[in-house]
């Protein structure tokens, strides 16, 4: 019973304040109200300065407003009883009032109007700027708190639940400071009330003392000035309390249960204060004219609930000691590095990094809408059905090196591609049926190198009219990573990888792994095999025919390039898919002369072989094939050269050399079902 009374005090504490504006008070209670409201603010005042950090009094926003609304209460309880009772509202307030006035009610004036321009002009409006600042700087630098606590998970250094709880502290962090930034201005408007509350006081009980004809004017002014300024000097000293405990909370997020389990909580968890305050409290005694019985009782409370809190704390700590963590706080960086396993960790590498400027964290941050995480998810899930290839997790980092809005692609570490992204625009790719000619940002599209336009968002409905097409940043960025990947997959093909792929066919086809790796075929073998269906953009996701081609032919062919050839025939129905349309494939093919003279160029090793061609001959024949390259790029965009079987592997080798990424392939890789049809024929005089 007691249990829940606590845990309702707070709510049950509001209904009373409410009550106070409608129902009179006595004298007697409005004087235990006034001293339970100074306890209350010293108590918050003390609280603020042993916390260590703000989250510890996530609750003070709210805890702000309701000693706001506790006080505008009390000066209209006070307000009441001085109109009422010829400015008798208790001995708080007339004790107040003689011990700092004395016998000059002008000086008490002065006073008090020194203590509110002060609270208002310093203290106030320091709060309110620094609590602005805060919740600003908190928000901006949400992104980038995700960011490294996203790379800290990838990495290992901490587990999900730890992860989870480091999100969730982000969160109530930019809450508690964004309604910090709203509470102030509490304190700030009740400097200005209690002003207006001040004149409202002096100004109708002078009229009320001339209609009631107590006296002289004198007499009026002395006994309205002495209950108006000890009501107003009151009220401004817990006021000023508050606005300085405002102050040390914003200067130095939110609740997760409801108001008054934390207020419970916290503000009970820490005894010290509730000592202190009890203590100060109860040394207002000595003042001669304070209520002894109303000080002794709060004090008292006070001090036997901190003692306690305390004792109970106390035996908690002796019933259950604090784990040890395992990992301890790290004091300086050289301490850390001390350890040589510590200064391992900086030789890893990361496969795939993306590098961003501090404008673009919005495209990444979930919190902010961003969905660019959830795109590479489903960029590695196209990866994986299209190449038969999982590729590794990206990384994403918050890099100050980079402008704000720029974006680098790193692959082990080294800067491979960058792009700059207008967050707030549209990427705009001008189409052969464009009808308007649209004003905007000139650049270049990143993956491809095509010229384009950024739009803004007002242009963007203009610019789909007048045929332009628009991609969104972050798909911009997507498509720029998924292109850097397509020409790097052959990196990023590791030896541990490959292991993966065998355990992954293992699952479904033991007896081919068994029968085949290691005693047959070498993991590096097949990785170079692999390696080199990749690096020309032929799925590897048959690992079956792979492995069965390779196992047939590497015993005796023992060239690697050779036997990827083999496994490309035997994979033809896969690359016609990949490159025909409709039933036809498109192709230019080479002049037998041309295949005679780089066959009889071939030199054969124990290691493999090469081409060993003449410099004029080979720049001839370089050439002919941009030249009729070119030819056919009106017919198609991605030309095919068609060459016989033996010649391919020495003829893509030569032309990557001057003009890679075209694609060769030869007529063992193409099914019979498929039409040939022929748009041009290499050829040079040799």
């Amino acid at each position: 019973m007691l249990t829940s009374f606590l845990s309702n005090i707070v709510s049950i504490f509001v209904i009373v304040i409410i009550l106070m504006i409608i129902v009179p008070l006595s004298t007697g209670m409005l004087d235990f109200m006034y001293i339970l409201n100074l306890a209350l603010s010293l108590t918050i005042l003390l609280g603020t300065m042993y916390i260590k950090e703000a989250l510890e009094f996530s609750v003070f926003p709210s805890l702000l407003l309701i000693t706001t609304l506790f006080r505008l209460a009390l000066n209209v309880a006070s307000t009441r009883l001085i109109l009422l009772e010829n400015g008798e509202a208790g001995q708080v307030i007339k004790t107040f009032g003689n011990f700092v006035i004395g016998s000059n009610p002008v000086i008490g004036f002065l006073i008090f109007l020194i203590i509110v321009i002060a609270q208002f002009i310093i203290i106030t409006k320091g709060s309110e700027r620094v609590a602005e600042v805060s919740a600003r700087f908190t928000l901006d630098a949400m992104p980038g708190k995700q960011m490294a606590i996203d790379a800290d998970l990838n990495s290992g250094l901490i587990n999900e639940d730890q992860a989870r709880e480091r999100r969730s502290k982000i969160q109530r962090e930019a809450d508690f400071f964004g309604s910090m930034d709203g509470a102030t201005k509490f304190v700030k408007g009740d400097a200005i009330v209690s002003i207006l509350i001040m004149l409202i006081n002096l100004i109708g009980g002078t009229i009320i003392g001339f209609v009631n004809s107590i006296g002289t004017f004198g007499e009026i002014m002395n006994l309205y000035l002495s209950a108006t300024v000890g009501n107003g000097l009151v009220s401004q000293m817990t006021a000023l309390l508050v606005s300085v405990s405002t102050g040390m909370m914003v200067t130095r997020s939110a609740s997760e249960s409801d108001l008054s389990a934390e207020v419970f909580n916290q503000f009970l968890s820490q005894p010290t204060a509730l000592i202190t305050g009890g203590v100060a409290i109860g040394a207002l005694i000595i003042i001669p004219g304070f209520p002894v019985i109303q000080l002794a009782v709060v004090s008292a409370s006070l001090i036997s609930i901190g003692v306690v809190m305390r004792n109970r704390m106390k035996l908690s700590l002796v019933a259950s000691p604090p784990e040890k963590t395992e990992v301890s706080e790290i004091t300086s960086e050289a301490e850390y590095y001390r350890d040589v396993n510590n200064i391992y960790t900086l030789l890893s590498l990361e496969q795939i990094e993306l590098e961003f400027g501090y404008s673009l964290l919005p495209l990444v941050d979930e919190q902010s809408g961003g969905s660019f995480i959830d795109r590479v998810v489903m960029l590695r899930k196209q990866f994986t059905q299209e190449m038969g290839f999982v590729i590794p997790s990206v990384k994403l980092r918050d890099s100050g090196r980079l402008n704000p809005n720029q974006y680098s692609i790193k692959l082990k570490g080294e800067s491979v591609a960058e792009g700059d992204i207008l967050v707030d625009h549209y990427l705009a790719i001008a189409s052969d049926d464009v009808t308007e000619e649209i004003e905007g940002i000139e650049t270049t599209e990143p993956a491809f190198g095509i010229p384009a336009k950024w739009f803004s968002e007002d242009k963007r409905i203009k610019a789909e009219l007048a045929g332009y097409t628009l991609i969104d940043p972050t798909s911009v960025i997507i498509t720029h990573l998924s292109e850097v990947i397509k020409r790097h997959m052959h990196e990023l093909l590791s030896r541990q990888e490959v292991n993966t792929l065998i355990e992954n066919l293992k699952s479904t086809n033991e007896t081919l792994v068994n029968d085949t790796i290691p005693s047959i075929v070498k993991t590096a073998d097949l990785q170079k095999v692999l390696s080199n269906l990749l690096q020309e953009g032929i799925s590897i996701r048959d690992m079956e025919t792979i492995l069965e081609t390779v196992a047939d032919y590497l015993p005796t062919v023992k060239d690697t390039d050779l036997v990827t050839e083999y496994v490309r025939a035997a994979l033809k129905r896969s690359i016609t898919r990949k490159y025909s349309e409709v039933g036809r494939i498109k192709v230019v093919t080479l002049d037998a002369d041309i295949e005679n003279s780089i066959m009889s160029s071939v030199k054969k090793m124990e290691t493999g072989s090469y081409l060993a061609m003449d410099p004029e001959q080979m720049q001839s024949i370089v050439q002919a094939t941009v030249n009729e390259v070119n030819k056919v790029r009106e017919l198609v965009e991605h030309p095919i050269v068609l060459t016989s079987p033996i010649v391919r592997i020495y003829f893509k080798r030569l032309i990557d050399q001057f003009y890679p990424n075209i694609t060769v392939l030869s007529f063992n890789e193409i099914d019979q079902n498929v039409q040939i049809q022929s748009l041009g024929n290499i050829a040079i005089g040799i």
